[in-house]
Parts: structure tokens; C-alpha cells; sequence
């Protein structure tokens, strides 16, 4: 009783009451598996790269041939949220994925990780481009999500990829993303800053519905947190909330097991990051609430530096509400590709890789920059 107060308290549904006899359904439901899994399962080869300054980003790639698509993740993200995307995408069309863990995100290490400005992480892009392809860049379409789509907006519109021939953009609008700056401390002090484990961390981030794709999430999950010890957590488990697996939104009965073919995928295919040390937890690689002071300057002008850009364009949306008045202009005026992509969150392209991949690779059809594998055909932009 006192258990599904509680439950009630907190907004959730009570658990299902199951009859003598019905112990069969166990076979029929069972627990979905939220354990990690690691890059190599998506990813071809990972890889440091130094720039002319003297800082280090982590850079996974897949794919050997065709134009390069430059992969720019959203704040607090990493480079593994493109993981599925990359996979989908790569099956398509002849095409290759770089993806890169931003300034203080991720593996990355600067010498000022701290300093997140649109004008030093577009900058970035740039010289990241520059040491892995020296003076002979390939065809280069940068993708961005969120802050990444902003950066990517940024590298472009400053002539920085002297090879670029697309841009692609995924959920990032100017009006939408200034109106929002507002309510985004709030919502990041909502936030768990404490796991047990990586499992309670990507179950977490599914239930919530920051990444609704539960295979994504337990890759993109990895990038996005790292361990520290009990001793560093002291202070935090008084001030924040800490989620721990008794905190889990239940949707299965706690008994459900996780299925054998998934366990025995994890030993037979990939590693698996396990923390098996007790004396640690996870919390977040970077703390979003101290990067407040760059905001403004990812998206203010975004509109208008995305439509000046003379590469082709393309904008991917969660939903019709997130258009502002110059973007919905420029549509109508043909100056960008648009395609909504509803029924999934703002982590679009984790939520759908599938529909995102068949979005990207019919863009580089369209502006024939990439041959098809398979009976591939382009589907129509659908707005």
C-alpha cells in the first residue's frame, strides 16, 4: 500500500496486479535491456584529432567513399548520438560520417573547455576539418542538432569548409531556441545529477523521453556522462536530486528479465562499459547550467545566417510550430529544403535515425552528390 502511494504521489501509474495463473506473461513482456553498449558496434574507427592550436578531439568514422557528412551533436550530447543515424545512412548511399565530440563535451580535451562561444566552436569545425583532410577536403555537408545545427550554421555562413556542398540543420529555429533560453535552467536543475549506474542513466533518459529510442540511448548515453567517486559525490547527493534504480518509472513488473539473445549480443559483439566498481557513480561530462552566457550568441541571427548560406540547405523538424517568420518565408520562397519528421522528440535523429538517414541520403540524390546502394530511390521532401 505504502508502495503504491507513493506512486500515486509522484504522477505515475500503479503497477499491474497479476492473478494466480497469469505467471506465463513473464515469457510474453519482457524488461527492456538498458545496459551500454560501446562505439565499435556503429563506428568504423575512433580517432584523436590535434589541431594547429594544440587541442584534441575525439572523431569516430564509418564509411570509406563519397561526400562526407560532418556530424555536430546538441549541447550536452556527444558525438555517439549519431551513431545509429550513421549506420542507416551509410547503408544508403556511398557516403562517409564523421562525427566529433564539440569543445568540452564528450573525449574532447582544449585548452579552454569552458569556453562554448558560436564564434570559437564554429572555429573549431574549421581546424578539425583542416588537420584530418590538410589542403585536399572532400565534399563536405555539415549536419547539426540543436546547438550543433547552430554551430553548423556558424562554420558555414563564415566560409570556414572550403569544400562545403550542403548543410543540414535538425531541430534548432531561431525564434523557438530564444524563447526557450528562459525555462532552460529550470529545466536543467530537473535533471538527476547522480546515478548508481549507466543502466539507471539510459533508463532514465528513455522513460523521460530525452532520447525515446532505446537502442540509441544506450550508446549516446556513454558519451554523455562520466564516472566519479563517492567522495567527489558527497555534496552533490545533499544538493541535487540522485536517481537510482528504486527511482526508475516502471513499465514493466520488476521481475521481467531482460532476453538472452540481448545478453549473449553484448559478450558475442561489442564491449561493454560496465561500472562494476561500487565506489563510483555517473554524473554529467559538462555542466549545461554554466554555459548560460553563450546562448544567446548560438542562435541569435541564426535565421537570417542560414538563409544567406549559398550551399544547399535543409531543415529537419520535430513539428510545424517550431518555424519562425523568416524561416517560413524562406521556405516559401524555395530557398531551403524542409521536412517534418513528427511523433518523435527534439533528439530527432536518435528518435528516428532510420527516417533522418532516408531524409539525408535523398538530399544528396536530389543534388546528385552521392550514388545509391541497392534499389535506394529519393523519397520527396514532405513539409
Amino acid at each position: 500500500m505504502e508502495k503504491e502511494l507513493m506512486k500515486k504521489k509522484s504522477g505515475l501509474p500503479p503497477m499491474p496486479i497479476f492473478m494466480p495463473g497469469q505467471a506465463s506473461k513473464r515469457n510474453i513482456v519482457r524488461r527492456k535491456d538498458y545496459s551500454p553498449v560501446y562505439w565499435d558496434k556503429y563506428f568504423d574507427t575512433k580517432l584523436d584529432v590535434s589541431t594547429d592550436v594544440g587541442d584534441t578531439f575525439r572523431v569516430y568514422e564509418r564509411g570509406h567513399d563519397g561526400p562526407v557528412l560532418f556530424l555536430l551533436h546538441g549541447g550536452g550530447f556527444s558525438a555517439l548520438s549519431w551513431a545509429l543515424l550513421s549506420t542507416h545512412v551509410t547503408a544508403l548511399v556511398k557516403c562517409r560520417c564523421v562525427a566529433v565530440d564539440l569543445r568540452g563535451h564528450g573525449d574532447s580535451v582544449t585548452s579552454d573547455d569552458s569556453n562554448l562561444s558560436a564564434e570559437k566552436m564554429s572555429s573549431d569545425v574549421g581546424k578539425i576539418i583542416s588537420s584530418l583532410y590538410k589542403d585536399n577536403p572532400p565534399p563536405i555537408i555539415l549536419v547539426g542538432h540543436s546547438m550543433g545545427g547552430a554551430i553548423a550554421v556558424h562554420a558555414a555562413f563564415r566560409n570556414l569548409v572550403p569544400s562545403l556542398i550542403g548543410l543540414a540543420v535538425i531541430d534548432v529555429v531561431e525564434g523557438t531556441a530564444m524563447e526557450a533560453l528562459s525555462s532552460m535552467q529550470t529545466f536543467l536543475r530537473g535533471r538527476p545529477k547522480l546515478f548508481d549506474t549507466m543502466e539507471t542513466a539510459i533508463e532514465w533518459a528513455v522513460r523521460s523521453g530525452q532520447i525515446q529510442n532505446v537502442e540509441s540511448a544506450r550508446v549516446s548515453m556513454v558519451g554523455q556522462l562520466k564516472s566519479v567517486s563517492t567522495n567527489e559525490t558527497g555534496s552533490m547527493e545533499l544538493e541535487h536530486q540522485h536517481f537510482s534504480i528504486t527511482d526508475s518509472i516502471e513499465e514493466e513488473p520488476s521481475d521481467y528479465e531482460v532476453p538472452e539473445a540481448s545478453s549473449a549480443s553484448l559478450t558475442e559483439n561489442f564491449k561493454t562499459p560496465v561500472n562494476s566498481n561500487q565506489d563510483h557513480k555517473y554524473t554529467w561530462r559538462i555542466d549545461l547550467s554554466k554555459t548560460e552566457k553563450f546562448w544567446t550568441g548560438w542562435f541569435e541571427g541564426l535565421s537570417q545566417k542560414f538563409l544567406s548560406c549559398s550551399a544547399p540547405k535543409m531543415l529537419i523538424l520535430a513539428g510545424p510550430d517550431r518555424l519562425d517568420r523568416d524561416l517560413t518565408i524562406g521556405q516559401m520562397q524555395g530557398k531551403f529544403q524542409m521536412n517534418l519528421l513528427p511523433q518523435c522528440g527534439h533528439a530527432v535523429h536518435e528518435d528516428v535515425p532510420d527516417k533522418v538517414a532516408d531524409v539525408l541520403a535523398s538530399f544528396m540524390l536530389r543534388h546528385k552528390v552521392a550514388e545509391p546502394i541497392g534499389n535506394f530511390e529519393r523519397t520527396m521532401p514532405g513539409c
